[in-house]
């Protein structure tokens, strides 16, 4: 299977935000990420870190670990995410958005 970039995913003083990514789109037979999270020009916006972002989390003892060894706040999802779901289970993964260092 071949990587794709889907969308973005970003939280600011408004909540969080997901936009399928326009080119992503344009793919042959794109799939939503989510059935929650259909495909859609238009960005989703909410208060709390949409369900299906949530779920990539772990949870439990694994939770506790990355807790302790990352030092992470657990009401920290966005940090949570990028921390621990880089590499997941199934489809989809998480990583951050690299930034040129030039500009």
């Amino acid at each position: 299977m071949q990587k794709a970039t889907a969308g973005w995913l970003t939280q600011d003083e408004n909540g969080y935000h997901f936009v399928y990514d326009a080119a992503y789109l344009q793919t042959p037979n794109p799939e939503p990420v989510s059935l929650t999270l259909p495909l859609q020009d238009a960005p989703f916006s909410n208060n709390v870190l949409f369900p299906f972002f949530d779920g990539l989390i772990p949870e439990g003892w694994l939770l506790d670990i990355a807790e302790r060894n990352w030092k992470l706040n657990p009401r920290d999802r966005m940090g949570l995410l990028m921390t621990c779901c880089k590499d997941c289970i199934g489809a989809v993964s998480v990583y951050p958005l690299q930034e040129d260092k030039d500009l």
